[in-house]
């Protein structure tokens, strides 16, 4: 096959993909986790069931795939905030708040049960923690940060502590959990 004929499968492949991780989202969002079926996302999507079903082999497939892209673009974008701030303790302030900006986005706590376990989870923490702890070394390298705890258990307090982003109010309320999680990161006087 020629290689514009691949590109032009691959993309089609992908614009099907993405459509169907799209408007099951939406449709679990409109009408809840336990009523949507294979039936109405092909319907909403435009596409033939026997189509979809050679994609996924049910809902539950389409929404940890559409997990796994949300995940992905999550971690991709704190690297985006890593690598556009300035030295490593300005880089660790800003993707800690945007990690914890992230965590305050409210989820439905049915599609956060099935979604918030497996491998693809598992895989995105560790990142996670890798690219904290890759950020607290560097502090710790230069004196900005304490030394008398390993990075790596630093990071697990970091993103444990954020968490609590989850229940804040407002945008403020997460920047001074931010500012209380970075200042026990400093070194003991």
């Amino acid at each position: 096959m020629p290689k514009l004929w691949n590109e032009t499968i691959d993309t089609h492949r992908r614009a099907v993909r993405d459509a169907t991780l799209d408007t099951t989202a939406a449709l679990v969002a409109e009408h809840g986790l336990a009523t949507v079926t294979m039936s109405q996302i092909a319907k909403r999507t435009g596409i033939g069931r026997a189509t979809l079903y050679k994609y996924f082999p049910n809902v539950e497939s389409i929404l940890i795939a559409w997990h796994e892209r949300q995940i992905t673009g999550h971690l991709e974008h704190l690297a985006e905030i890593r690598d556009q701030a300035g030295d490593a303790g300005e880089q660790l302030e800003a993707v800690l708040e945007a990690y914890a900006l992230i965590s305050r986005e409210r989820h439905n706590t049915e599609l956060a049960a099935l979604l918030h376990q497996g491998e693809h989870v598992a895989r995105a923490q560790h990142q996670l923690c890798a690219l904290i702890r890759d950020l607290l070394t560097e502090g710790v390298k230069t004196g900005d940060l304490r030394d008398d705890v390993a990075p790596q258990e630093l990071a697990s307090y970091c993103l444990h502590a954020l968490t609590a982003a989850s229940n804040l109010p407002s945008k403020a309320a997460v920047r001074r959990l931010v500012k209380v999680t970075l200042a026990g990161l400093r070194p003991p006087r």
